[in-house]
């Protein structure tokens, strides 16, 4: 973290639901990373990475780097989840699945974090905003001003 700066970075959330298609890449411009997030609980939010958001990213806003999330990691020991899964024949997504995705997207690097508990939330945070002035891959073409981000 950079303690002697201070920055604003009002998250934008977006769905990718279909109904926003046209909607979702008007929020896209003057962020300087996207916070890309699936859930360890949710096989079909894994794959929606690599299918729809990475290549709607690599589009819309090809020099923006992203991070990989894996969310709710709570629920991957959770008895309920467990069992729902498993009557769907799926398992939780372990930490080794994110990584490689992350890095099949070419993604700055994978975290998790649990909202509900708040294990790994300050670190994607800090994360994001390390990432904003010190990507690891060189952007292409640089924001005119870092005083302020935007992170979806």
């Amino acid at each position: 973290m950079m303690p002697s700066q201070r920055s604003m970075c009002p998250p934008c959330l977006t769905t990718m639901q279909e109904d926003y298609n046209q909607l979702r890449p008007l929020s896209y411009p003057n962020t300087d990373v996207f916070l890309i997030c699936f859930s360890v609980v949710n096989p079909a939010s894994y794959h929606n990475v690599q299918e729809e958001w990475v290549p709607e990213l690599k589009d819309c806003m090809p020099h923006v780097p992203y991070i990989l999330i894996g969310t709710q990691i709570d629920l991957r020991d959770d008895p309920k989840t467990l069992a729902r899964l498993l009557y769907m024949k799926e398992k939780p997504l372990t930490y080794e699945h994110g990584v490689k995705l992350a890095k099949a997207i070419g993604a700055q690097c994978y975290l998790e974090c649990s909202a509900l508990t708040q294990k790994g939330l300050k670190a994607v945070f800090d994360e994001a905003i390390l990432t904003i002035f010190h990507p690891k891959k060189k952007k292409k073409c640089c924001s005119e001003c870092h005083s302020c981000c935007s992170i979806i």
